[in-house]
């Protein structure tokens, strides 16, 4: 399932499914208890990026999207949730791959919206990479957009999440517990991305909750999956349907506005694919 690389979380993250367009994100139960706070979302310009940005926004957050390449996309959200809120979105362009570049990228935050409250780490690389075959670049590649930057966004926040008791939401997969064929890199680096939660979690507190959501089939790759394959994910979960980007949405917005208590915690939203392998 191949997908522009730190643009969007995959949305099943190797059991892509799909699913109906995410609309408002079903922000309305939450709506305004997110005023005040500031979001950022890695890969926040597409799908199951977009979904989870319009959530946030809807439940009263002002938005800061992060993309690389997909800047038309970011733009054209950015004015969509501007035009419902006046100045409550803003765009942030950054190459997740490189360090240096993250701490800007927070700065972000600070200059258009005086902090950070809540950081979703959504961007995503998937594309397999068959054992025999694969290469460093795959692995830095995967492993660095998966894993370590999330690891250096979220320390390079750190303070600002601090000061604000705020909230870090990690975009982990089934996959890093149950391997998907012929991905190996991609289900390494999903695996780590559930003990960065956990480990986060513990550096963190008492100030800062970190949470991780892992998708199941919520999301058909771009480039289309054949229908045979399709029916035979669906015929794996417990629910016998696909989900979609506005149930990881729905799951991310818990975890703002639901779970004061809750940290260091891993929510599969999979339909129950992942009990019944």
């Amino acid at each position: 399932m191949a997908h522009e690389p730190e643009t969007s979380a995959p949305t099943s993250q190797g059991d892509p499914a799909g699913g109906p367009a995410p609309g408002a994100a079903g922000a309305s139960a939450a709506r305004g208890t997110l005023t005040g706070k500031a979001a950022l979302v890695t890969g926040a310009a597409r799908r199951v990026g977009a979904a989870i940005t319009r959530a946030l926004h809807g439940a009263g957050a002002s938005v800061i999207l992060h993309y690389r390449s997909s800047g038309d996309d970011a733009a054209q959200l950015a004015a969509e949730l501007n035009g419902v809120r006046p100045g409550s979105a803003a765009t942030a362009e950054c190459d997740l791959l490189q360090p240096a570049q993250l701490p800007e990228l927070v700065a972000e935050a600070t200059r258009a919206f005086g902090g950070l409250d809540i950081l979703v780490n959504n961007a995503s690389t998937f594309y397999p990479t068959p054992f025999g075959d694969l290469t460093e670049i795959d692995w830095d590649d995967l492993v660095g957009t998966n894993l370590k930057a999330p690891l250096f966004l979220a320390q390079a926040a750190a303070p600002l999440l601090r000061a604000r008791q705020g909230l870090i939401i990690n975009l982990a997969d089934i996959h890093g517990t149950r391997p998907l064929r012929r991905y190996p890199v991609y289900s390494i680096a999903k695996a780590g991305v559930l003990m960065l939660t956990k480990s986060l979690a513990r550096e963190l507190g008492p100030q800062v909750r970190v949470n991780a959501v892992a998708p199941g089939p919520v999301m058909w790759p771009e480039g289309g999956l054949d229908e045979a394959v399709q029916a035979r994910i669906v015929a794996g979960t417990a629910l016998k349907r696909a989900g979609s980007a506005l149930d990881v949405a729905r799951a991310c917005l818990f975890f703002a506005t639901e779970a004061p208590y809750v940290t260091g915690q891993i929510l599969a939203v999979d339909g129950g694919r992942s009990i019944g392998w």
